[in-house]
C-alpha cells in the first residue's frame, strides 16, 4: 500500500511540474476593448457575431483574450481614429 502511495505520488508531482509554465492569460471585458480598439460597444457585437473576434461567457459578461485583441490590432490594423485624429 505504501509503494502504491508513493508511486501515486510521484506521478502527480510529474504531472504538475508539466503544467507549471502554462500561465492564465489576462482577460479584457467589453469595456476595456472598447477602450483599446476606439470602437463603439455596437461595433464590438459585430466583431463577435462575424468571429472576427473569438470571447467567452460567464453568465452574463463577456470576456476577450488580450491576446486576440493584439492580434486583431496588429493584423488588421482595426483600429479606429478618434475625433480628434480625424480632425487634424
Amino acid at each position: 500500500m505504501c509503494i502504491a502511495l508513493e508511486l501515486l505520488k510521484k506521478k502527480v508531482e510529474t504531472l504538475s511540474q508539466r503544467h507549471l509554465p502554462k500561465r492564465l492569460d489576462k482577460w479584457l471585458d467589453n469595456q476595456e476593448v472598447c477602450a483599446i480598439l476606439r470602437i463603439s460597444p455596437r461595433t464590438l457585437q459585430s466583431l463577435r457575431s462575424t468571429g472576427a473576434l473569438s470571447y467567452t461567457q460567464i453568465d452574463r459578461r463577456i470576456y476577450y483574450q488580450e491576446k486576440d485583441v493584439m492580434k486583431l490590432v496588429g493584423i488588421t490594423g482595426y483600429r479606429h481614429k478618434s475625433r480628434k485624429e480625424l480632425e487634424k
